[in-house]
């Protein structure tokens, strides 16, 4: 193993490997040219992550565990998916660049943590992620900033969703967080509002897409909402079998977009992958919070979306109805697209992540040779 050029780390448990599984296709291309391994702290999520994966997956429980591994595999680059506490205990090696790369493009005020200030380097979308970091934290270096957009839009995906004459609308909320001030999902407050009003546009199929910790939540609120839309959506299958109403717990979301017509979803990633993707249709964001003048000044994909909150939800139904048949925010979308990813094209992002990780492959083995421990590129 003491060829590996990258390690992927994660420490989180199996509740979050959704984090990592999402970078796997993205870190296999990677592995083509600098050879990768994954190091998990937690053996269920090592188990989980090995099952998706060709790449070696390797266990350290502890900390004298993870630092043996770490001299013993000399790797240049350490790349991670998110901010747990445990990334700590690998970034205090020192021989080795550090480099952030989250697990998504979003809004959420998490996005822009001081946790950024840690790593050598953070891998961000585009201008929206930049002014997200410039303005959100204080005294930040903004040069360790590296725009790649999303390498995992430029994989091909296979339509989960079979088709269908009727137009598809995709209801995909986020989870509740960790703490309130992460908080964007519409869930306990609007969920059973928006599957119902979903349902009674004319001509259209339900998919119910939430997201994976959604499923697993044991806030009490988000579990009996998320139980009661899943009694919803299949009493409405079993009365229109012909409608092909579905709820999909399994795959990866970005394989349930193609399928679909419109989207209703919270302010997470799911939205701007959308954007991303399907610019040429329309989207409805939910505000939890109630807070349109915040939210059109903080997530700036509200400006060229529908927004509902629990005062205007009763207006959904026809507000879809609307959109599907003349959408007014096209050309927004086009303009604001650019704003979260450059102007980027299939298969660009991936190529600047590939190259981004080669540079500072590169520049690790520079500084070692020269016996610097200063980064200066």
């Amino acid at each position: 193993m003491n060829d590996v050029h990258v390690i992927a780390y994660f420490a989180g448990d199996p509740t979050r490997t959704y984090q990592l599984a999402q970078w796997l296709e993205v870190l296999e291309i990677l592995d083509g040219v600098h050879p990768v391994a994954l190091v998990l702290r937690d053996p269920s999520s090592a188990a989980l992550i090995g099952s998706r994966t060709t790449l070696p997956v390797l266990v350290a429980e502890t900390f004298p565990e993870l630092t043996e591994l770490y001299a013993d595999l000399d790797a240049q680059v350490v790349l991670y998916c998110n901010n747990a506490v445990l990334n700590f205990e690998s970034l205090v090696d020192a021989r080795r660049l550090h480099v952030h790369i989250n697990h998504g493009e979003s809004d959420k005020q998490s996005m822009a943590s001081n946790n950024a200030k840690a790593y050598d380097r953070v891998f961000v979308a585009g201008d929206a992620a930049v002014q997200r970091y410039v303005t959100g934290l204080l005294d930040f270096d903004a040069t360790r900033l590296v725009r790649i957009g999303r390498p995992q839009l430029d994989l091909p995906r296979t339509p989960l969703l079979p088709p269908t004459e009727r137009r598809t609308v995709l209801y995909a909320p986020t989870w509740e967080g960790d703490a309130d001030y992460n908080d964007y999902t519409s869930i306990d407050t609007l969920g059973e509002t928006i599957v119902r009003a979903i349902l009674e546009v004319p001509d259209v199929r339900l998919a119910y897409k939430p997201h994976p910790k959604v499923t697993t939540s044991l806030t009490p609120a988000i579990a009996e909402a998320h139980d009661a839309i899943v009694r919803i959506v299949a009493e409405a299958a079993r009365l229109d079998p012909d409608a092909g109403h579905t709820q999909v717990f399994s795959g990866d979301i970005l394989a349930v977009m193609p399928g679909c017509d419109a989207m209703v979803t919270d302010v997470s990633s799911v939205g701007l992958d959308w954007l991303y993707l399907h610019t040429d249709k329309p989207i409805v964001l939910t505000d939890r919070h109630r807070d349109l003048a915040s939210l059109l000044v903080e997530v700036p994909i509200s400006r060229c979306a529908d927004v509902v909150d629990e005062t205007s939800v009763d207006t959904l139904t026809a507000l879809l109805a609307e959109r599907l048949a003349h959408d007014e925010h096209h050309f927004a979308r086009i303009a604001m697209r650019h704003h979260y990813f450059d102007d980027l094209r299939v298969g660009d992002s991936t190529a600047r992540f590939l190259d981004s990780v080669g540079e500072l492959v590169a520049l690790r083995e520079r500084l070692v040779d020269g016996g610097s421990a200063a980064i200066t590129a």
